[in-house]
């Protein structure tokens, strides 16, 4: 268990995390600054922050799950988040960038007009509160099943960081915070890797002992999973990266080639990250047939896989580091859904109908508010969800994601690269998938639905589509949905002259490179290398510290080899924060 050295860890993470918001408090002086940096991030920052913001504490504790009990199964979606950020790499990444506005609303306005701006305003913020509390309450369920903490205590506390980093920095704080985050996490998850390599006798020893179907990447052998379930998960990835939602992680860089950057490294953290971060799991599957006994309170024991891995082989102090790795996953995601949200908000709601005449400085001072207020929201969500009895984290976020997050996204997708639709044609797309996601998910539990597939012979169908409610949402709403939106080409022609030309400029914008030195100005990317060197060096010498605890020397390495990847890191940064600032990268 958790070392008196481990919540000391644990406690200076906290702290240092919470000083982010303040350390970046003065790089935001207008609302672009603060919700998107003004257009002027690194792409390393930026590529950084979009791989931590696509996952969370999940995939340490529900993806975790599936790998201890199927295999590399769970690396197909892992997989397909790199072909999704690939794409970004390719096409989508440059046109998010070039629609040149501070969020992504602003962006559908623009295409469909101020109706679907506001209908698709209205129904991000519940979702992104909705996902944040899943996040929140998955970290916080596991943090007091494996460690012991409270449950509503971690709630509240990981809450209030991430409420302060996002409030107090904005946009600067949430990036730079997520980035940070990175290189926490991936040599705490190598070292855990390499210890538990060392557990089971090897890599030879390894492949010789885990279950030969934990090798089949289809899981073709387990009912759940197969090949439709690969192709569904595949291109779930896909559209949740690449529409237009998902824009807001570009509108920051300074320019399409930055986007490509950013992009390109996304997608080789996810080739890397995931490979590193199952090995635990699956040697768990070695060392602990039966995690119920480890893990008693789990209602799913196994959860806590890769944990168990880690109270075995990791010494005094790097357990402490490896929760702060599973909290940071969690809290990257959130405090960029915050900052998100909050910037929806206050440029497509509060500014349009509200105060149209408002200044930079209210503006900023709006956003703060509605930040901090989005942030009380999600903490007092999981609190709610903290009250709910036999959650599955797997199953909750995969079926909320197919279910919700699909009908939201096909047309989102769909309208970057089919241009004559008219202005109905994204909502209507909306409200069409969301009621296929009814029927298909509580459909086959309804009697006149059992009666009729009963009396036209298709109760295997109904039958299938109950077990394998994922792929059949999946498959019914890309059908449907795109069916729908493509179908609605054929009005298009109905649309008045005023949405043509107004959509005609989006395309034009869209494709249009952005001239960095002619909209923006000079670049800040010494000042960003400056203020992040400074960040790594003093939690690079911190973590080296730890090399002071009483640990075998094994535990001494891996401490020096986490610690001295921040300093080399932090060294490096400082080289280049030495550069003269150029206009564009």
């Amino acid at each position: 268990m958790l070392t008196n050295y481990d919540y000391l860890v644990i406690t200076f993470y906290f702290v240092f995390m919470a000083g982010m918001g303040w350390f970046f408090r003065n790089f935001s002086k207008n609302a672009s600054d603060f919700f998107r940096g003004g257009g002027q991030m690194t792409w390393w920052l930026v590529g950084a922050s979009a791989f931590m913001a696509s996952f969370s504490a999940w995939t340490f504790t529900g993806a975790a799950s599936i790998a201890y009990e199927f295999g590399i199964v769970i690396l197909v979606i892992y997989l397909a988040n790199a072909i999704g950020f690939f794409l970004n790499f390719t096409t989508f990444g440059p046109w998010f960038r070039q629609m040149r506005v501070i969020t992504v609303m602003q962006a559908i306005r623009q295409r469909f007009g101020p109706g679907s701006e506001q209908f698709f305003t209205w129904l991000q913020l519940p979702i992104q509160i909705f996902y944040a509390a899943i996040w929140l309450f998955g970290l916080a369920v596991f943090a007091a099943s494996v460690f012991g903490m409270s449950l509503p205590v971690t709630i509240v506390v990981t809450g209030l960081v991430v409420l302060l980093i996002a409030t107090m920095g904005g946009s600067w704080a949430v990036v730079a915070g997520d980035f940070l985050q990175a290189l926490i996490l991936m040599p705490i998850t190598v070292v855990v890797a390499v210890l538990a390599l060392v557990a089971v006798g090897g890599v030879g020893p390894f492949f010789e002992q885990i279950p030969p179907d934990h090798l089949d990447l289809l899981g073709s052998r387990y009912a759940e999973y197969g090949l439709l379930w690969v192709i569904a998960m595949v291109i779930k990835q896909i559209i949740i990266l690449n529409n237009m939602q998902d824009a807001a992680r570009y509108l920051c860089v300074k320019d399409g080639g930055a986007a490509r950057k950013a992009a390109m490294l996304s997608t080789i953290l996810f080739l890397v990250g995931p490979v590193i971060w199952f090995v635990p799991p699956m040697a768990a599957r070695i060392l602990y047939p039966d995690l119920a006994e480890m893990f008693p309170s789990l209602k799913n024991p196994a959860e806590g896989a890769y944990v168990a891995i880690a109270m075995k082989t990791m010494p005094a102090g790097l357990l402490g580091l490896l929760v702060t790795g599973i909290f940071s996953a969690t809290m990257s995601s959130m405090d960029t859904g915050l900052n998100r949200n909050a910037g929806v908000f206050i440029k497509n709601v509060y500014q349009p109908l509200m105060r149209p005449h408002a200044s930079e400085k209210e503006l900023l001072m709006a956003g703060k508010l509605i930040t901090a207020f989005f942030g009380i929201i999600v903490i007092l969500t999981a609190l709610v969800y903290s009250t709910w009895e036999n959650v599955g984290l797997f199953k909750l976020m995969i079926n909320f994601s197919a279910l919700v997050s699909m009908p939201y996204s096909i047309p989102l997708f769909w309208c970057l690269v089919i241009r004559r639709t008219p202005p109905w044609s994204a909502w209507s797309t909306v409200l069409v998938c969301l009621l296929v996601s009814l029927l298909v998910s509580a459909g086959p539990g309804w009697e006149w639905v059992q009666g009729l597939a009963a009396s036209t012979g298709l109760t295997p169908v109904v039958d299938w589509a109950r077990e394998h409610d994922f792929v059949a949402s999946m498959a019914a709403n890309m059908i449907i949905g795109s069916a729908w939106f493509l179908g609605s080409c054929l009005f298009y022609k109905n649309s008045s002259e005023e949405y043509k030309k107004r959509s005609g400029e989006f395309f034009a914008e869209m494709h249009r490179p952005v001239d960095f030195a002619k909209e923006i100005g000079e670049g800040s990317d010494s000042r960003q290398a400056s203020a992040l060197s400074k960040l790594c060096l003093a939690y690079g010498a911190f973590i080296s510290l730890l090399v002071l605890i009483p640990n075998p020397i094994s535990g001494r390495l891996s401490i020096l080899f986490c610690g001295g990847t921040l300093l080399f890191i932090g060294w490096l940064l400082g080289r280049s924060s030495k550069r003269p600032n150029s206009p564009a990268e």
